[in-house]
């Protein structure tokens, strides 16, 4: 593993709760259609504490999954830097961007993204394995995981003996296996039904809470958005309010996402 994956991979046993997390500074993100320059994310700067429950919202075409995959190193900005425990990802070469997701941020898809031909357990294992971490520490991990997730009685079954519900549980898991700086979720409610979703941000505020697990949720959904404890909203891909609530009236509070 490289030096700066290395550094911030250990990093987190000793993060206070007002850690700096996160930092994008004059944040730009354009792509070309022909002759037109489409900016998807125009000069976002915003800073993201350790434990914060935050959600990131705006009408459709406002640079949310954009400025998400921006964050989460799986593109890379046409301008501006994003900082994750201190290190630049534009400073990284390609494979060193690879290693320092790998080891520094989990990802919730709102397809679920698990692998069909293993169980649930190998699932939640999998990013352990590639990090290099031993079988019976993966075991422990994955176990403890599965039980906070709700999911111990189905952790031998596969994706498809799964309820989108569980099914998404699973991917939560599997985003905290490696003990990661944050997690990055693309509207993780949008394929679940109230019950599902209800359950599945019951988890993650539980997570959040009690062990100070830091989200950042891209999300059309007023059930996240009441829930979340900061609301970032984006309109032309700029950032249009920056909301934060306090702890207690979260959940009740109602936010305009647009």
């Amino acid at each position: 593993m490289n030096t700066a994956a290395r550094s911030s991979a250990a990093a987190p046993s000793g993060h206070t709760h007002a850690e700096l997390v996160l930092e994008t500074v004059n944040l730009d993100r354009t792509f070309q259609n022909g002759p037109e320059r489409i900016h998807a994310v125009s000069d976002v700067s915003f800073r993201v504490q350790r434990g914060e429950f935050t959600a990131i919202v705006g009408p459709s075409g406002s640079g949310k999954t954009t400025l998400l995959n921006l964050l989460g190193g799986l593109d890379s900005p046409s301008d501006g830097h994003v900082r994750i425990l201190g290190t630049d990802l534009s400073a990284l070469k390609a494979s060193e961007r690879v290693d320092f997701r790998l080891h520094n941020i989990g990802f919730v898809f709102q397809a679920y993204n698990l692998i069909p031909v293993l169980s649930a357990r190998e699932n939640v294992e999998f990013t352990m394995l590639l990090q290099g971490v031993d079988a019976s520490e993966r075991h422990r991990r994955s176990s403890e995981l599965l039980e906070a997730v709700g999911l111990s009685s189905e952790a031998e079954r596969r994706p498809t003996k799964l309820s989108g519900g569980q099914q998404q549980r699973v991917a939560v898991a599997r985003a905290l296996a490696s003990k990661p700086a944050f997690v990055l979720a693309d509207e993780p409610t949008a394929n679940l039904d109230s019950t599902s979703a209800s359950a599945l941000l019951d988890i993650m505020a539980r997570l959040n809470e009690r062990e100070g697990t830091t989200f950042l949720f891209s999300t059309h959904d007023q059930r996240v958005i009441d829930r979340a404890r900061r609301v970032v909203t984006l309109v032309d891909g700029r950032i249009d309010s920056d909301d934060r609530r306090d702890p207690d009236t979260a959940g009740t509070a109602k936010t305009n996402p647009a």
